[in-house]
């Protein structure tokens, strides 16, 4: 199928665009943008920089991908947005392509809903089947995993981690990583309140591993054991037979401590050095 395009949009003719894709009027694509087959961009859509979209993508008013990173260091070089398939760009959204650090990267993975005025800064990667609602600001180099949630008006650190089928209630203020599986609550600090049931049963975990996760939250996050007690005491009770998630749940918590300041990709950003782009512009300047 043919391609729809307003004649009031503004799309670079080198731009790549894929077959059966929408673009409505006031709607701006760069150069270096690539779309999938299926994308639909209602109005006042801009997509510029080094950016590749995948198929099936919606993009409602508003929505910005692509744009410089807010980043001091950032010197104009070539760093990108890459977008999976069949993500969600409610009103106002916007993802910022990466700043000179790590690969350069900011990834959108597949099956994402990012609500109105969402916020993914530089070098963020936000996995598959995530929430993020409306008004969440994901700070730079932020990592959500797999179907996780985080609620409204939630401000999440650079470099901090949100695990797996995590949730996180609204106005949260995240410092540090948040476990897989678990549900954060409170608007400074938020606590580990319990496990994430409601997710974990539409994601068909069984019913014996969630009474495992629930024990492991007693004994980490209310009698505070440590994480060895917590492994020594499970290896007696599951005959050394640990479920998929409580392995993930503990390696997760394990790493966030190996990290600093609770955040376990505090320690990639310290023994990451500069890309050589970076040092090459900062160089000739």
């Amino acid at each position: 199928m043919s391609c729809q395009i307003s004649p009031l949009a503004d799309v670079d003719p080198q731009a790549r665009i894929g077959e059966d894709v929408e673009i409505g009027p006031f709607c701006v694509v760069g150069p270096h943008v690539t779309i999938g087959h299926g994308c639909r961009l209602d109005n006042h859509v801009t997509l510029i920089g080094h950016t590749t979209i995948g198929p099936k993508n919606r993009f409602w008013p508003g929505t910005v991908i692509g744009a410089e990173p807010q980043d001091y260091s950032y010197l104009s070089t070539p760093t990108r947005v890459e977008i999976g398939e069949g993500n969600l760009f409610r009103e106002g959204v916007t993802v910022n392509r990466g700043a000179d650090k790590e690969d350069g990267v900011t990834r959108i993975g597949n099956q994402n809903y990012l609500m109105a005025n969402s916020h993914v800064a530089h070098n963020s990667h936000v996995y598959n089947h995530v929430v993020l609602c409306n008004g969440v600001l994901l700070g730079g180099h932020v990592h959500v995993h797999d179907y996780a949630i985080v609620s409204g008006n939630t401000v999440v650190h650079h470099f901090a981690s949100i695990g797996t089928a995590a949730f996180i209630s609204g106005g949260c203020r995240v410092p540090t990583d948040v476990p897989p599986y678990m549900l954060s609550a409170g608007s400074d600090n938020p606590e580990i309140v319990t496990v994430n049931l409601v997710g974990l049963r539409r994601r068909g975990v069984s019913e014996p591993s969630i009474k495992t996760l629930r024990e492991a939250h007693k004994l980490l996050f209310r009698e505070h054991r440590s994480l060895d007690e917590v492994r020594a005491h499970f290896a007696e009770s599951l005959d050394g037979v640990f479920p998929f998630e409580l392995s993930n749940l503990l390696n997760f918590i394990a790493q966030s401590r190996n990290g600093k300041n609770g955040r376990a990709r505090e320690a990639v950003r310290l023994a990451t050095p500069p890309r050589e782009t970076d040092a090459t512009q900062r160089k000739a300047a």
